[in-house]
């Protein structure tokens, strides 16, 4: 049974910096594509960024060259180090395959003011 533990939200002044963490206990983690989702208050979870396990990253235009997505397979942890935070990015973060298709965490909880 896959757990997705993520952790490191905060309230953060527009502009701040954050750094998520995904920890995956009970996984095949290393193979598999990994992705940040994000789901804001009314609105659909939507997809952030991507991991390939050769670290390909893909990113929304939204976020591009603000976060920055990574991995560390030997701890099984999937990392958003986020920049330039902007009030439009308060949301619920969750980790999961890129497809979605494992059980969801309880999410970590983003708050910038502005």
């Amino acid at each position: 049974q896959v757990q997705l533990v993520e952790s490191g939200g905060g309230l953060v002044q527009a502009g701040g910096s954050l750094r998520l963490s995904c920890v995956a206990s009970g996984s095949i983690f290393s193979i598999n594509t990994m992705a940040w989702y994000r789901q804001a208050p009314g609105k659909q979870r939507e997809l952030v960024a991507t991991i390939t396990s050769t670290r390909t990253t893909n990113y929304v235009d939204s976020v591009k060259g603000r976060f920055i997505i990574s991995r560390d397979n030997a701890k099984n942890t999937l990392y958003l180090q986020m920049n330039s935070l902007k009030p439009e990015d308060t949301a619920v973060y969750y980790c999961n395959l890129h497809l979605g298709t494992w059980p969801w965490g309880q999410g970590t909880q983003v708050t910038v003011s502005s």
